[in-house]
């Protein structure tokens, strides 16, 4: 969803005032440096005062360098954001209310585990390298000496971003929105202040997948009980998995997977998971994706390390062959009216995400079925961006990262030109905007009470900064 710069004034102002959507890659994090340190770092030998990097805010247990500005703008300039409009003031308040839910973080015992936060480190870095071309290329492109020195820098940001992250989702995980709440939120708004969405399509597909053969699952499990036997004779799991497992989540780290009963995989997934012993290794089990073992390496209470491999059946030319059939007489069926594409899916699809509701796909950002145009995913615009509004696609082959192939009919079930918000057409879109700005009060209302508990103590110049928040505590 697009807002253009005539959306809400007063939503853009507490947007920035309270920070909690506006680029919060760009924390970092020290531990506090001792007063008579911070003096030592802004005085020659000789007595006289030079500038020299040091703190220039103190909030609770973190600090703020006056660098973390240059960081930060760093940061921001390299996603291509502007930084024209943003004073150092206006940053500098920026970075002391990450630290400020960081350091609560810590005081209401949230944790960011060291390991989680590898974990996310080492996701970063492989899309970074994925993007440059190398480790090397990341390590100069953010200005550093060493890959060692860069990851330390940027386990310093995951970390506090990840307690700041869960410190703004407890304050704001209460905050609901009636309908009325919603109406009034609209009828405020002034007219020549209303948002304007893009132009937004809804989109619906029909999925047919070939059928696995009994013989080709078999060997699969065959497989499987092999590795398990080997692993258990002394082969290394790490070794097989990262030469057999099909995941390309997890194959190039031998399998490796930390998780916890809210962690987001599938229930078969984690019911082998929780029932089995340290040590121990499953036998073959299915999921949609194929078949897995899982071996666990370590038991934490309610957290386990755990390593699997996936395999998944090969599918038969004969079995694609009948999918390819199925699906072109789905789409002559759907072409001849004798049935409807929603129909269709309801009735015929594979996809069990979407057959239920016609086919239609669920944009995860909005939670509804409007898809803007210029945030579409590109694979799936590129499929549907010259189809008219109810033209059923020609079937195509798709294919997913495990390398299962499929085949798909889209369709356009309708348009949307750019428009000014209508209460009616835009509901759901309205009550996000109501509901972030409710919470956006709630974040303020709770952020001025913690301002007042900490400590906090801004240095030399930026003392004479404008802050929206009373980090002055005047």
């Amino acid at each position: 969803m697009r807002l253009k710069t005539r959306i809400m004034k007063s939503i853009n102002k507490a947007l920035l005032a309270c920070g909690i959507f506006l680029f919060t890659a760009a924390s970092y994090a020290q531990e506090i440096i001792p007063e008579k340190a911070v003096a030592e770092n802004t005085v020659k030998p000789s007595g006289q005062r030079q500038k020299i990097d040091g703190v220039i805010a103190t909030i609770g247990d973190y600090i703020v360098l006056d660098s973390d500005i240059d960081k930060a703008y760093l940061e921001l300039s390299s996603q291509g954001n502007s930084i024209k409009e943003i004073s150092r003031c206006q940053m500098l308040g920026k970075l002391m209310e990450d630290r400020l839910y960081a350091h609560q973080a810590i005081q209401d015992s949230i944790v960011a585990s060291d390991e989680q936060v590898k974990e996310k480190l080492n996701r970063q870095l492989d899309y970074m390298v994925e993007q440059l071309g190398s480790v090397d290329k990341v390590v100069k492109y953010f200005k550093k000496d060493t890959e060692e020195e860069f990851r330390a820098d940027l386990f310093d940001i995951i970390k506090m971003n990840s307690l700041t992250d869960e410190m703004q989702q407890k304050i704001v995980e209460e905050v609901q929105i009636t309908p009325e709440e919603v109406r009034t939120f609209f009828k405020k708004i002034p007219k020549e202040d209303l948002p304007v969405f893009g132009a937004e399509m809804e989109v619906s597909q029909i999925i047919i997948r070939p059928k696995v053969t009994e013989v080709e699952k078999q060997k699969v499990i065959d497989k499987l009980k092999e590795f398990k036997k080997e692993i258990e004779d002394g082969a290394s799991f790490f070794s097989k998995a990262v030469l057999y497992s099909q995941d390309p989540g997890s194959r190039s780290n031998g399998g490796f997977y930390k998780m916890n009963r809210k962690t987001p995989f599938v229930k078969e997934f984690k019911d082998v998971a929780f029932s089995l012993a340290e040590g121990e290794i499953s036998e073959p089990f299915e999921t949609d994706f194929g078949y897995h073992i899982i071996f666990v390496e370590k038991i934490r209470g309610q957290e386990i390390d755990l390593r699997h491999i996936l395999i998944s059946p090969k599918i038969s030319d004969e079995s694609l062959a009948e999918a390819k059939e199925k699906i072109d007489l789905i789409k002559k069926r759907i072409d001849e009216k004798e049935i409807t594409f929603a129909e269709a899916a309801r009735t015929m699809s594979d996809e069990k995400e979407t057959k239920a509701n016609g086919g239609a796909l669920i944009n995860p950002k909005t939670q509804d079925t409007h898809f803007e145009l210029t945030k579409m995913d590109p694979s799936i615009y590129s499929q549907v961006s010259n189809l008219k509004e109810g033209e059923v696609s020609l079937p195509m082959i798709d294919e997913d990262p495990t390398g299962k192939k499929s085949y798909k009919l889209m369709m356009v079930t309708n348009r949307h030109d750019e428009h000014t918000a209508d209460y009616s057409r835009d509901y759901i879109r309205i009550k996000n905007l109501a509901l972030k700005e409710k919470q956006i009060m709630k974040i303020g209302e709770w952020s001025e009470e913690k301002i007042k508990e900490t400590y906090i103590k801004i240095n030399g110049e930026y003392r004479d900064c404008a802050f929206t928040n009373n980090w002055l505590k005047k």
